[in-house]
């Protein structure tokens, strides 16, 4: 990877290799990047100050390491990321509530428009219209910056299992005693009581 300066809106740094962006951010400088198509840089970034991201039972905890090796073209419209993520979520079988992890390694492409000038209301370097279906759905850089948060949270959310197992084959819990079927024996069981009748536990026919 080539070494370049990174810098965010507090934070400025001379890497090589590998960088640790600062707490809870996830822009990354585009200063070095020249506005001419055909341009590139790369980057291997590791986001760790960030508020867990996933699902209730799976997620990428406070403090856990998303690594990204990032990509960055100069286009026509604006600034080209790809990227190749990955990161490990801790969390909850559902089954057994026994501890999982869970590893995901995803790759996502994404492209940054250049900030409308309010000036010349248009975008810089735009040779034609681009056609989308949902505007709301572009990406535009902030100043030099790019931010990566959304594309990060979806590639880690959509790719995280709704109901994490510690195995496929996992038995769950017993719902008599709460223990794990994989420690009882074979013949374990509970007498099914019928709660209508509960009142009548204990009671004996007197003429019986």
């Amino acid at each position: 990877m080539k070494s370049l300066l990174i810098r965010s809106l507090s934070y400025q740094s001379e890497v090589v290799g590998s960088v640790t962006m600062p707490p809870s951010l996830f822009k990354v400088s585009c200063i070095d990047l020249p506005r001419r198509a055909g341009e590139m840089r790369e980057f291997e970034l590791s986001f760790s100050n960030h508020e867990p991201i996933g699902i209730p039972l799976l997620a990428v905890p406070n403090g856990g390491a998303i690594d990204v090796e990032l990509r960055l073209e100069s286009v026509a419209q604006g600034v080209l990321a790809t990227a190749t993520l990955s990161a490990e979520a801790v969390g909850e079988c559902t089954r057994c509530l026994d501890p999982v992890t869970f590893f995901v390694e995803e790759e996502f492409q994404e492209l940054y428009h250049y900030e409308i000038d309010s000036r010349l209301k248009r975008k810089p370097f735009e040779t034609s219209e681009i056609l989308v279906e949902d505007e709301d759905e572009l990406l535009e850089m902030e100043g030099d910056f790019i931010d990566l948060e959304g594309p990060i949270r979806d590639a880690l959310i959509l790719n995280l299992p709704i109901n994490p197992l510690c195995s496929e084959d996992c038995q769950g819990l017993c719902a008599g005693c709460g223990v794990k079927w994989t420690h009882l024996p074979d013949e374990h069981e509970h007498t099914q009581t019928d709660i209508r009748w509960s009142g009548l536990e204990g009671w004996k026919d007197p003429e019986a």
